[in-house]
Formats: structure tokens, C-alpha cells, sequence
């Protein structure tokens, strides 16, 4: 029978998540299956990976074949070097100490690179956050500064202010003066139609008395 090392999906629509099984290669890909050697989770960053090295390691060995995405894990994890390395000594071109130095080697330098990446990420969203931060304290500065200058009246407008005061307040004193040079005459003319009025009436009683 035929094996095959592939991912099972799983998880909800859009935040999958994948298991590592060994099943035949004629079985559908989310259906039965042998064993499950590990777990895939392409959704954090850098990806989480749970494997079962040495299973995997067997499987490998009795002759199972990883699909493309399982052989990058295999890879990512040293399972195809470790595989490499163990037909290396089973071929007798070198040692089991040898193969297990070699492995140990690559996989010191393969942590500091993970560990190297996982700490370049945690400071580029530090880094991220402080400049959303300053750019947030910008804004909320320039908005406290235009509120301010609505409620302040600049000083040129507060004299504008105060001149068109003056201006209204010497109208109204001028119309208020015309309104009395206005009322002054007409009560000349009604004193004046008054007098003549007497001085007629005097002529008549005259004539009166001439008569008599």
C-alpha cells in the first residue's frame, strides 16, 4: 500500500488550520487516514508547528511520500536532513556521532534564525505601535489647538468689535440729536400760528367800539 504524508484541513472558513497524517495516497484528502504525526497553523506568523519528529522520521524512512507543503515542513523542522544524514550512516560514509554533530549544528543555527525573525517581528510591531501612537497624540494636539482657537477671539477682532461699537453708539447719538433739531421748529410754527390768530381778533373789537 501506498502511504502519503499530507495536510487534513480543519478550522473554521478562512482561519484554517491543518493536521499532518500519514494516509493511503488513494484515500480522499479529508478522509480516512493512518496516523496523525502533528498540526499546522499557517495563521500566526511565523507559522505554529507541533510535529512528532521521530514518527515522522520513521515514516519517511519506510518509504512514505510528503506532499510539497509537508516536505517545506519536514525541511523547516530538519526531518529531510535528519533522513539524509541517517542513510549517510547507514551507507556507512559516516558515523552516527558524526551525523548527530552535523544535525545538532544546523539546528543551533536554525533556532537563532527563527529566534532572530521572532524578535525582528516583536520590534517591528513595537515600533509599529509607538508611531500609531505619536501620530494618534498629533492628532488629538491639533484638534485641541482648533477648539481653542474657536473659543479665543483673536485680539484684531475683539478692536474691530469694540470700533463698530463706537460707531454704532456715535449713530445713535446723532440721530437722537436730529430728532430733537427735527421737534425744535415745529413748535415755532404752532407758537407762531397762534400769535396772528390774537392780533386779528383785536381790530374787530376796535370797530366795535366805533360803532358805538
Amino acid at each position: 500500500m501506498a502511504t502519503r504524508i499530507r495536510l487534513a484541513r480543519r478550522g473554521r472558513k478562512k482561519k484554517a488550520m491543518y493536521d499532518v497524517v500519514v494516509a493511503d495516497a488513494r484515500a480522499p484528502r479529508d478522509g480516512r487516514f493512518i496516523e496523525k504525526i502533528g498540526t499546522y497553523n499557517p495563521n500566526t506568523n511565523p507559522a505554529s508547528i507541533v510535529l512528532n519528529d521521530d514518527k515522522a522520521l520513521d515514516w519517511v524512512m519506510t518509504g512514505a511520500q510528503p506532499s510539497d507543503t509537508v516536505k517545506a515542513i519536514f525541511s523547516y523542522r530538519g526531518i529531510m536532513l535528519k533522513k539524509h544524514l541517517q542513510v549517510g550512516v547507514n551507507k556507512g560514509a559516516i558515523t552516527q556521532e558524526q551525523a548527530d554533530s552535523k544535525f545538532e549544528e544546523w539546528k543551533t543555527a536554525q533556532d537563532a534564525k527563527v529566534q532572530g525573525k521572532v524578535d525582528s517581528l516583536s520590534q517591528k510591531k513595537a515600533s509599529d505601535a509607538k508611531a500609531r501612537q505619536e501620530a494618534e497624540s498629533k492628532v488629538n494636539a491639533a484638534r485641541a489647538e482648533a477648539i481653542q482657537a474657536k473659543r479665543v477671539v483673536p485680539e484684531p477682532e475683539v478692536e474691530a468689535i469694540e470700533e463698530e461699537v463706537a460707531e454704532a453708539t456715535d449713530a445713535q447719538v446723532e440721530e437722537v440729536k436730529a430728532e430733537e433739531v427735527v421737534e425744535t421748529p415745529v413748535e415755532e410754527v404752532k407758537t407762531e400760528e397762534v400769535a396772528p390768530e390774537v392780533k386779528e381778533e383785536a381790530p374787530a373789537t376796535e370797530e366795535k367800539t366805533e360803532e358805538k
